[in-house]
């Protein structure tokens, strides 16, 4: 599976990041029972974070891109954690997808897309996932998305 998903991120024209180390007092990845459990993971381009708010100033679009970068780092964050081995997601179960978000602005499942979307793209029917996508007034650092992740894996082969 892994050759794979490096073969399906490029042809979408995608790279893995580096997994982000964590910035604060956790870790980015527990295993448990079978399960990864992933911290938040935010969206980075170009070593940048992406900042702002959906509603003020941040278009649709732009929150959709902020979720797929998010996604990105959630697989990247999946392959460090599995040492390379991404044969061994089973399933992504849920993303959780919390959107900076303006009073107004009522389209956060659209958002949480551009990360449901990768998923499917690059894990195929084991991308389909239970979710939730929550609009919040402020996320750290200014993030315009934070993305959490279950991912039910296997054992190595």
């Amino acid at each position: 599976m892994t050759d794979r998903i490096d073969t399906k991120l490029a042809e979408l024209g995608l790279s893995l990041p580096e997994a982000a180390a964590p910035v604060a007092a956790y870790v980015s990845v527990v295993e448990a029972g079978g399960m990864l459990f992933l911290s938040g993971q935010l969206p980075f381009r170009d070593g940048q974070l992406v900042k702002g708010r959906l509603g003020e100033g941040v278009s649709l679009e732009d929150g959709q891109d902020a979720a797929k970068l998010c996604g990105l780092m959630v697989v990247a964050q999946i392959r460090k954690a599995l040492d390379g081995d991404l044969s061994r997601v089973k399933r992504i179960v849920k993303l959780g997808v919390f959107v900076n978000s303006a009073a107004d602005f009522t389209d956060q499942a659209k958002v949480a897309n551009g990360a449901s979307e990768l998923m499917v793209a690059l894990f195929g029917d084991a991308g389909r996932h239970a979710r939730s996508a929550v609009g919040v007034p402020v996320l750290p650092l200014g993030a315009a998305v934070e993305i959490d992740a279950i991912v039910e894996i296997g054992t190595a082969l």
